[in-house]
């Protein structure tokens, strides 16, 4: 099992929409990619509940069975689409891989 973690900060306003308004559209489009791509195993996506200058304002935890299908997942159209937009909107992203 692979588990992919990505952690974003997003800008005050972008693309037509506040902050928080980014938030939830990003977590809507991400939480819609596990019913059209299936080497998704397990998603989650969580809003930070304390933002601060010093933590991400959303998170994405994912789980695949390798990192074959990471890879797959990574150039799948659908998932290029939310990256597409999300690197419109945010301002910074860090990523941890690792295999459980």
């Amino acid at each position: 099992m692979l588990k992919h973690i990505v952690m974003w900060q997003f800008k005050d306003e972008a693309e037509g929409r506040t902050r928080d308004e980014n938030c939830l559209y990003v977590k809507a489009a991400l939480e819609a990619l596990p019913s059209v791509i299936p080497y998704i195993r397990n998603l989650e996506v969580h809003l930070n509940g304390y933002p601060s200058s010093m933590g991400a304002d959303m998170v994405l935890i994912t789980e695949f069975d390798s990192k074959e299908d990471l890879d797959l997942y990574a150039v799948h159209p659908e998932h290029m689409k939310v990256s597409e937009y999300v690197g419109k909107v945010r301002t910074s992203r860090m990523v941890c891989d690792w295999e459980s």
